[in-house]
This record gives C-alpha cells, sequence and structure tokens, in this order.
C-alpha cells in the first residue's frame, strides 16, 4: 500500500502502483488540507467574489460572470465540451498513471476540491478501472485539458474504461460495482482537467520503459562485442575517468562486468588496434542518453508532486491567484531531450547490426546466412533495422519549438508536450524493434565463435535468449522472430535485467 501525500510520490513508488497494482491510501494531512482548500472555495461562492473558474467563464470566456445557480452546470459542461480528444487511446498504463499523478496533484490541497472527488480517484486505481482517453488533441497548455476531460468524465459514470481487460460503457461498469457517480460542485471540474498529467504520466511510462531498455542496450551491446570479437581496452576504467562523466564510466563499467571471463573479445593489436565507433564508443554514447535520462528523472519527479491547475488558492482562501503552472514546457523541453536520447540507442545499435551482417566487415558468413546466396539470412533485418532507425529521426525532432495560439489568442504559447511525450514513446517501441534484431544478429555471431568462449553473464544471456529465438539454421520468417524477442524485451521481470540494475547502482 503507498500512501499518498501530494509531496513525495517516486518513481519506484509509480512504477509498483501502475505495472504491479499496488493499492493507493492518502493521508490524514493531506485529505485535510483538501477539506480547507474546499471550505475556501465555498466561501468565495458565499461571498460571491468573482474568481476565474468558480463563477466566471473559462479561456476567452473569462469575463463572462456565471449565475449563483449555475454554478455547478458550468463544471459539467466544461467536462462533457472538453472532452473532444481523438485518436487511438493511450496505453492503459498509461491511463493508470493519470489517474495516480491527477489524484497525487489535488492532494497537495491548492485546488478546491472535495474530498470525495479525491476518493472516487482511489477507488478507480484499487479497483483496476481506468478511462479510456483518446491520445490526440492536447496542446499541452492550459493543462492537458481534452485527455484529462475524458478521465473526468468517468468519475461522472460517463465515458468508457478498461476493465478488467476490456472496454465498457462506465456506467455498466460503475452499477455493477456499486460505485456512484460524482456531481461536480464549484471549481472541481477545472481542478480535474488543468494540469500536465497525460504527458507527465506518458512521461513517467516512457521512462521507465526506456532506462530498461538502455540497460539492455548494454548487455546486447556487449553480446556482439563477443560476436566481432572486440577489443576490451576501450572500457578501460582509466579512459572513462580521464572524460569525467559518470554515466560514461557506468556504462564502461557494465560492459566489463559482462565481459568477465570471456575468451571472446581481444586486447589491442592482437587483431586489430582498434574497433569503429560503434563498438569502441558505447560508452561515451550509452552514457551521454544515459545524462539525458537522469534530467528526464528530476523533472518528472517534481512534475509528479506539483500543482498544475489554475487559479492555485493559498492561505486558507484569502489568497486565490491565477498562474500558469499548467503549462508544459518543463515535460514539453524533458520530452524531447529524451526522444533524442533513446533514439541514439537504435541509430549506434543499427551500426552495429551492419557490422554483423556485412562480410566486407567482418569474418562471419555474409550476412549470417547459413548458404550465403541460396538463403538470405539477417540480409533485411539490417533494412528494417535501418527504417526505424530513419523513422525514430522523423519523431526526434522537437516538438516544444512548436506552438499554435489557441482560445482566441488568450492561449498565445503552448507547449505541445503531450505530443512529445507520444513521439517518444512511439521512439522507444521503434528502439527496442532494433535491438531485439541486434540481439538475433548477435546471437548468431556468438555461435560462429563458440558459445563455450563466452563470459559467465552473457552465456546466461544466450541460454535465455534462446528459449525465445532458435539459431538460424535456414530462412525463416523473421517477422515473428523479432516480434518475439521484442516481446521479451519489454518484459519487466527478466533476471539479467535486474543484475544490470544492481550493477549500475
Amino acid at each position: 500500500m503507498v500512501e499518498l501525500t501530494g509531496q513525495s510520490l517516486t518513481l519506484e513508488q509509480v512504477k509498483r502502483i501502475c505495472y504491479d497494482y499496488e493499492q493507493v491510501t492518502i493521508s490524514k494531512e493531506s485529505l485535510q488540507k483538501v477539506e480547507q482548500s474546499r471550505k475556501a472555495v465555498e466561501k468565495i461562492v458565499t461571498d460571491k467574489k468573482t474568481i476565474y473558474g468558480i463563477n466566471t467563464g473559462f479561456g476567452k470566456f473569462s469575463d463572462v460572470i456565471i449565475a449563483d445557480d449555475d454554478v455547478n452546470d458550468l463544471q459539467l459542461n466544461l467536462i462533457r465540451s472538453h472532452a473532444c480528444g481523438v485518436g487511438e487511446p493511450f496505453p492503459e498504463v498509461v491511463s493508470r498513471a493519470m489517474v495516480l499523478l491527477r489524484l497525487n496533484a489535488l492532494l497537495k490541497g491548492f485546488s478546491g476540491i472535495r474530498p470525495v472527488i479525491a476518493e472516487s480517484l482511489v477507488t478507480l486505481l484499487n479497483m483496476k478501472i481506468h478511462p479510456v482517453i483518446p491520445q490526440q488533441g492536447s496542446l499541452g497548455a492550459s493543462g492537458d485539458l481534452a485527455p484529462l476531460s475524458h478521465l473526468a468524465l468517468v468519475l461522472l459514470g460517463e465515458g468508457k474504461v478498461h476493465y478488467n481487460g476490456r472496454i465498457f460503457v462506465t456506467q455498466d461498469v460503475f452499477l455493477k460495482e456499486g460505485i456512484q457517480p460524482v456531481v461536480l460542485q464549484a471549481k472541481e471540474g477545472l481542478a480535474l482537467i488543468n494540469g500536465t498529467q497525460a504527458m507527465t504520466a506518458m512521461g513517467v511510462v516512457n521512462w521507465l520503459e526506456a532506462t530498461q531498455l538502455a540497460l539492455q542496450s548494454d548487455m546486447i551491446a556487449a553480446l556482439t562485442l563477443e560476436g566481432l570479437e572486440g577489443i576490451i581496452d576501450a572500457f578501460h576504467p582509466a579512459i572513462h575517468e580521464a572524460r569525467g562523466y559518470q554515466q560514461q564510466m557506468d556504462v564502461a563499467k557494465r560492459i566489463r562486468d559482462l565481459l568477465s571471463g570471456s575468451q571472446l573479445i581481444t586486447r589491442q593489436g592482437e587483431k586489430r588496434v582498434q574497433d569503429a565507433y560503434s563498438l569502441r564508443c558505447i560508452p561515451q554514447v550509452h552514457g551521454a542518453s544515459w545524462q539525458a535520462l537522469d534530467y528526464v528523472k528530476e523533472k518528472l519527479e517534481i512534475e509528479m508532486n506539483a500543482a498544475t491547475d489554475n487559479p492555485l488558492i493559498f492561505e486558507d482562501g484569502n489568497l486565490v491567484i491565477s498562474g500558469g503552472n499548467f503549462h508544459g514546457q518543463p515535460i514539453a523541453i524533458a520530452m524531447d531531450f529524451m526522444k533524442i536520447a533513446v533514439a541514439e540507442f537504435a541509430s549506434i545499435s543499427e551500426r552495429r547490426i551492419e557490422r554483423l551482417v556485412n562480410p566486407q566487415l567482418n569474418d562471419l558468413p555474409p550476412f549470417l546466412s547459413s548458404q550465403p546466396g541460396l538463403q538470405s539470412g539477417a540480409m533485411i533485418m539490417q533494412y528494417v533495422a535501418a527504417s526505424l532507425v530513419s523513422e525514430n529521426k522523423t519523431l526526434a525532432h522537437p516538438a516544444s519549438v512548436d506552438s499554435i495560439p489557441s482560445s482566441a489568442n488568450q492561449e498565445d504559447h503552448v507547449s505541445m508536450g503531450t505530443i512529445g511525450s507520444r513521439h517518444a514513446y512511439q521512439i522507444i517501441q521503434n528502439v527496442r524493434r532494433v535491438l531485439a534484431i541486434e540481439c538475433i544478429c548477435a546471437l548468431q555471431a556468438v555461435e560462429y565463435r563458440g558459445t563455450h568462449k563466452m563470459a559467465p553473464a552473457t552465456q546466461a544471456f544466450y541460454k535465455d535468449a534462446r528459449k525465445i529465438v532458435p539459431s538460424i539454421t535456414q530462412d525463416r520468417i523473421f517477422a515473428n522472430d523479432i516480434e518475439q524477442v521484442t516481446e521479451w524485451l519489454k518484459k519487466n521481470n527478466l533476471v539479467w535485467t535486474a543484475n544490470l540494475v544492481l550493477i549500475r547502482n
């Protein structure tokens, strides 16, 4: 059970809640802050003060004063009108993360909701009822309005939900489970949708998957080094300490640890003086991507515990300020940075694939074929990797440099952070497939060299991988192999991945 406070949520806790379905509870102190904040809103309504989003319209309509009798309808109309997202839904794990992160933000006590709103979000999480939320339609400022409106619809008993592996109409699931829909009151609709939780939730899932991929990149690169009889001297600690980047030193150490005891690696001058960059510069390239991932982690953990709606209520309602914490620029830039960093794992991997299959660059059978000419072997797998890498170059174009004014030019600069986070997710899926192709090729290469000469760590990986994909003894439909290895890499319970995490720590 994870206790939520609005202040201390970590990525490790998010992983437990969103992937392992650990339940959540609300701290007493946070609930008290929520209650105090709500009293402030009720006093504003009673005193007939004019406050944005409580008794005014939204966006360009902020100057329209709403009658007392219409305050609740204002919130309902807001959710229904803003729930106009389009496209495929976010992955269910992202939807779960969105519920969690919106709940955590509301528990800070600056948003003016009633406790029942927070408790309803807890119910969704603990009963594994997740809103169906279309991916497209957010500008990443004024909050992730469209995606979060689809989340809010579910609290009202409307929209659709993921439940028990299927998609249902929300009302049917609520009736089955005896859940009462909420009726929104003053400010509550705005408090639910004015935030960055779509881009941040997608970003959190991206980071969790990307860090696993980064570790897998090191393992698969180590396997390739054995397949190509790479030179281990380039990973000597003195080289990396001389430059001083901790992440680069970490990668070099992981490669050394993984290849400890290998009879397939060589020393400089034995077979060649130095390797190509895609082998020799693994710590420098992978390490630089780790630097970016560490930056992204820092920004995500701040945003996960941030108050991002508008207006915010301070000093028991004596200070209500309209500001711009809903603007997604910090996460937009972080997601763009992540896109570039993760894409590089595939870029250098594809070059290692080329060195594994190109007979002009190695002494292995051409394209790792068992019968070169009659059988094409891994020839077209390299094409696929090259295609995915090229696609990533397009996806890696920064979304945050774009902005289109909205709401009659009232909202005249936006972050496009949700687009950036979605593109980062697509890049991650492409990178995983490129690594799967390198893995298949490297497995074949070490077989030609002699698996009995492998390091204990890479040999253990080899044995596990061979349970997923067999040796290439003749041409077959390699698309199946790529997808099987890709799915295997995506699983979170790989023993060798856990071991690599320990090495990094």
